[in-house]
């Protein structure tokens, strides 16, 4: 390559010059000359301040054609693959190794620019009058190399840089081309092919780049490079089309390999921005660095294999990919899906190697458009070194590809060129029938012409923008004095025109640029596998802005079936459940929860439950809301028929004692205490144990009334009984009194009879105004939780319903205080101590039938009071009659006014 060293005998040089000649190679030096120089006023480093002499170091690099045009444009090419780069030590000029293997894909590029040029020439309409050339050269992928190249074409190769002599001021493109064919400078420049040589050209260059390749969406800022354009998309919108692809086919768990620069990082970037969200996770993210390909490919490779995620996101250059493959081959990793983008998702190199098919196939990609380019094939395959002796780059690619050294008609300028390669390459010569009329290479394939096709837009736009230009469009406008010509050409106006330039393509599109963009449009590419064992490309979708379009049916999956493959951290979680996220863990990993009980989720992936409607409750597998079942105390179960079986067998037994007591009611034990009162309280517990089966049952609006009335009267005529019985008790053993003889008179049979009819009436008022007022209604109790409604009887008027309980517990205390009073009065057979007992069970069941009564759910407040009702009539009825009965059956010795007299 070409490096300035300063001439020992110039008497000085600029410090500005001094920076250059030290370290032209650096980019970070070029790069503060930039910014040094626009300090200055100057528009690029290589404006010297004051007179200087230097020269050349070396000789002008060889790789590259040039084409002699009143315009001439530059065109920067990574033709060859460079090997490892070497560790700078800044202590000695650098040394880079030379480039070796011509890579043909950017080969295409350069002759699309070629013939775009040479079409151009021959269109009458645009550039009428004036032939462009080109200049071409070989930047090898490396930044320094490809700004030097840049350097040189827009300075002029020149064997010396007097600033009487170089161009130096890059204002005015004036230079005189006739006497200076192919060392002209250029206006603009075709590359580079990467971002960052983009940012470098743009950040130091006064003439324009358009670049083929630079797809970083910092390019994008017009502020920081407004003199860089491109005919390739951002990458913004590749990133976001393949977070839809990921988001369309629910991929939550995703692998990502990038390129470790802007390209890599700025895309995962974008893609993180766009899921964010929308439910996909990346499982990891590893570089490759080329400097460290190997190692990297390798690490990659292992984490690809020891990651859950099917589906990995590469963001790299196709030459790292295949070493990544290879890795891959090497472990037998064949179970991925792989996302690619534009940089490797069409390289041919990868598809026709059969070696990496099980791996690569069923790649879904995003890709540069692809067009056509009307005749560049039979340019391409008319192609032949004896037409092109000055190509040097044709010859290599015809010894590369047929393995021989082609004859070119020999000049003194070629044979020395010739004989050199033919000594280098040690091959034979060609006999002079290979062509590539017939050759099936993907040199000469145009069906698929991307990049190709960007850099024959590229050329187009600065054709357009220099038609306009030459064409003075601004000769009216005031304080222009002349308009520009081959010879005379503004920077700053070739700028402007690019900016506005509109045109249609020769294949009827319209281009434009958009700041430096240009309308982003894609296609979406499949891999698949031929017959042959070989991969194929095949056009499933197109990308234009941020609409995606895709057949899904028309891709062939990794697995080679078109089942979309499953990529998750956690399987969706199934209807029926919910997500909760693990801690610690991205949102992506998660655990299935079943539904609570009343709750649902009819969808995967749900991340809540949906509470059911109160009259609803959810199903077994908690996927649908059921309307609730009605529950409600019935004969049929077990709960019921106990119940109703306790109490049948508590009217049987008072029916049984009302029975002995009639067969013995001549007795003194019968006749004891008013025998009447007996049998109506026999009857009154019948009535206790019978109204408790009414609140057995589907309950309806007449047994809703009748069961609290029923209950609340039996009760009272039951508690008016007792309650007369003990007064009586107390009456008769008061007037054995002296001077107390009248007050037995008060208590005769006819007044107890009045006694307990006025009690009960007092029930019967209070039952029916409450009745009639606010009378307890069947409703279901939605209160309960559950998969059944329970059917009840609810209390309208809780006051109605405390005053019949209270009334009662106020005949049941009365009575107990009364009771309690006449337990010791002198008597054989005293029957107020039986009171007494009776009514403390009596108080304790119903005291303790409150809070039951209220804590208890659904049905079972029902058998709560049942059992109430049940519990005080049984100990009623068994504390008082059963020592009666026992004496009349089974001591009937007993039974006789003696002995019940007896002290």
């Amino acid at each position: 390559m070409t490096y300035l060293v300063p001439n020992r005998t110039a008497p000085s040089m600029s410090w500005l010059s001094w920076l250059l000649i030290v370290r032209p190679s650096s980019a970070p030096s070029l790069l503060l000359v930039g910014m040094l120089g626009s300090q200055l006023g100057l528009r690029v480093g290589l404006q010297v301040v004051q007179a200087a002499m230097c020269s050349q170091w070396g000789t002008p690099s060889s790789q590259g054609l040039s084409q002699d045009g009143d315009i001439v444009i530059g065109g920067l090419f990574s033709l060859h693959y460079h090997p490892s780069a070497m560790n700078d030590d800044y202590t000695i000029l650098p040394h880079y190794k030379p480039c070796t293997s011509l890579q043909i894909p950017p080969l295409k590029y350069m002759y699309a620019m070629m013939f775009a040029v040479e079409e151009i020439n021959r269109n009458t309409a645009l550039l009428p009058g004036v032939r462009l050339g080109y200049r071409i050269l070989d930047s090898c992928g490396r930044h320094p190399w490809a700004t030097q190249g840049a350097l040189s074409m827009i300075a002029g190769e020149s064997a010396s840089c007097n600033s009487t002599d170089a161009v130096s001021n890059f204002d005015v493109y004036s230079e005189e081309i006739s006497g200076r064919r192919g060392s002209q400078p250029v206006p603009l420049v075709i590359g580079g092919a990467s971002s960052q040589t983009g940012k470098i050209l743009s950040a130091i260059l006064a003439p324009i780049s358009i670049s083929y390749r630079s797809s970083c969406p910092c390019l994008s800022n017009r502020r920081k490079y407004p003199n860089f354009f491109r005919t390739i998309p951002s990458d913004i919108y590749q990133a976001r089309a393949m977070a839809q692809l990921a988001i369309r086919f629910h991929w939550t768990w995703i692998g990502a390999v990038v390129a470790n620069n802007d390209y890599g990082h700025l895309a995962i970037q974008v893609f993180q921005e766009e899921v964010q969200g929308k439910g996909v996770c990346l499982s990891f993210i590893k570089t490759l660095s080329r400097p460290t390909i190997v190692r990297d490919a390798r690490q990659a490779a292992l984490t690809v294999e020891a990651s859950r995620a099917k589906v990995i996101l590469i963001f790299s250059w196709y030459t790292d990919v295949k070493q990544l493959f290879l890795e891959l081959v090497q472990r037998n990793i064949t179970d991925r899906q792989y996302l690619a983008s534009e940089a490797w998702s069409t390289s041919n190199d990868l598809l026709q190697d059969v070696a990496l098919s099980n791996v690569a196939s069923g790649v879904v990609g995003v890709a540069v458009r692809s067009s056509p380019i009307p005749g560049f094939q039979r340019f391409l395959r008319g192609l032949h070194p004896s037409h092109r002796p000055h190509d040097e780059l044709l010859r290599e690619f015809w010894e590369q590809q047929f393995g021989c050294s082609p004859e070119v008609k020999q000049s003194a300028a070629t044979t020395a060129s010739a004989n050199l390669y033919r000594q280098k390459a040690s091959l034979p010569a060609c006999s002079g029938t290979e062509s590539l009329e017939d050759l099936q290479h993907a040199f000469t394939d145009t069906s698929q012409l991307r990049a190709s096709y960007n850099v024959y837009l590229a050329v187009y736009a600065a054709a357009h923008a220099l038609h306009r230009l030459l064409s003075c469009p601004d000769k009216d406008r005031p304080h222009r004095n002349n308009c520009s010509t081959p010879n005379y050409i503004d920077p700053k106006e070739v700028l402007q025109h690019l900016n506005n330039v509109n045109f249609t393509t020769p294949q009827g599109e319209m281009f434009y640029f958009d700041g430096a963009d240009i309308p982003a449009k894609y296609d979406l590419v499949n891999w698949q596998k031929s017959p042959d064992g070989s991969l194929k490309l095949v056009l499933i979708g197109l990308v234009d802005g941020f609409n995606l379009q895709l057949n899904q049916t028309a891709i062939q999956w990794n697995t080679g079936s078109n089942q979309v493959p499953i990529s998750v951290c956690s399987q969706s979680c199934p209807p029926g459940t919910r997500k909760a996220n693990r801690k610690g863990e991205p949102v992506c990993c998660f655990d299935c929860i079943i539904c609570a009980e009343g709750e649902i989720s009819n969808t995967t992936g749900s991340l809540h439950c949906e509470r059911c409607p109160p009259e609803f409750w959810s199903n077994d597998k908690r996927t649908a809301c059921v309307p609730r079942e009605l529950d409600f105390l019935s004969f049929n179960e077990t709960l019921g028929i106990t119940l109703t079986t306790v109490a049948a067998s508590g009217a049987l037994v008072t029916t049984a004692v009302f029975a002995v007591f009639l067969c013995y009611r001549h007795t003194p034990m019968v006749r004891a205490n008013n025998s009447e009162l007996s049998f109506l309280l026999l009857v009154s517990l019948k009535l206790c144990f019978l109204c408790s089966l009414v609140f057995i049952g589907r309950p309806s609006v007449w047994s809703c009334r009748f069961q609290q009335a029923a209950f609340g009267i039996s009760f009272v005529l039951c508690v008016s009984c007792l309650q007369v019985k003990t007064i009586v008790v107390l009456a008769a053993f008061r007037s054995a009194r002296p001077g107390a003889e009248a007050l037995i008179k008060w208590f005769g049979p006819s007044q107890q009879r009045g006694s307990v009819c006025l009690l009960t009436s007092i029930q019967i008022i209070i039952c029916a105004i409450w009745l009639s007022l606010s009378p307890p209604e069947p409703r279901r109790d939605l209160g309960f939780q559950g998969s059944k409604v329970t059917l009840e009887c609810a209390m309208a008027s809780v006051v109605g319903f405390a005053l019949v309980l209270g009334y009662i517990g106020l005949l049941a205390c009365t009575c107990l205080f009364l009771a309690f009073l006449a337990r010791k009065l002198p008597d054989n057979f005293n029957e107020a101590k039986l009171i007494t007992f009776s009514m403390l069970i009596f108080c304790a069941v119903w005291v303790a039938f409150v809070p039951a009564y209220v804590s208890s759910p659904g049905k079972y407040t029902v058998a709560v009071e049942i059992f109430a009702i049940l519990a005080s009539s049984y100990g009623l009825l068994f504390c008082i009659f059963a020592p009666k009965c026992f004496i009349i059956l089974l001591r009937p010795e007993r039974n006789t006014k003696k002995h019940l007299m007896a002290r």
